[in-house]
């Protein structure tokens, strides 16, 4: 057996529940799943980076998501509007966790809708009235490059980007919680 594959099997077995101190394989279901999902990761530079991450984060994730298929699906889309963005997926996990705690039905008391609570006012500033926020694809894709927009006019600063999104610019609140929940959570050397 490649030893990628060794690997990607050994991390499965730490991830499945103990069951009377004996560990059981991977049932074939998720093996199959996390396959399929490696596989159709297309923003991953290799295969092992797409394998190691998308395990990490599906096992950080679970407390939010329960269902295996749906939390993959999150993260393949996650890392691949990230990376499109130029953000790193694990940043962009923190804002999601912050913002809606991952509840792609989310409505914030000011409309924002969403995993990243974007305004819906950007639809029509893009002529785009059919998107739907509360799909996950169309609201990463809309976040993301929001976020990415902010990095780069602030040249980099994080804390005042992540104000910028939030509309907070000039107060720490905000991007302090993103920011731990990053260092806390989802914070992935590079």
């Amino acid at each position: 057996m490649p030893w990628r594959c060794w690997l990607l099997s050994a991390l499965l077995l730490l991830a499945c529940p103990l069951q009377a101190s004996i560990r059981q394989a991977p049932e074939p279901e998720l093996r199959e799943l996390m396959q399929r999902t490696v596989d159709e990761a297309d923003s991953f530079q290799d295969r092992f980076e797409a394998e190691v991450w998308l395990l990490d984060m599906s096992t950080r994730l679970k407390r939010y998501i329960a269902d295996t298929e749906e939390r993959l699906t999150l993260l393949r889309l996650v890392h691949r509007e990230a990376t499109k963005a130029g953000l790193r997926p694990d940043l962009v996990m923190a804002l999601i966790h912050a913002e809606s705690r991952f509840d792609r039905f989310a409505i914030s008391s000011v409309g924002a809708q969403g995993m990243m609570q974007v305004m819906p006012f950007w639809k029509a500033e893009l002529g785009r009235p059919q998107d739907n926020l509360t799909d996950n694809a169309t609201n990463l894709r809309y976040g993301c490059t929001i976020l990415s927009y902010y990095l780069r006019k602030e040249k980099g600063d994080i804390s005042r980007a992540l104000a910028r999104y939030n509309g907070s610019l000039g107060q720490q609140r905000y991007p302090a919680k993103v920011i731990g929940f990053w260092q806390d959570f989802w914070y992935v050397r590079p």
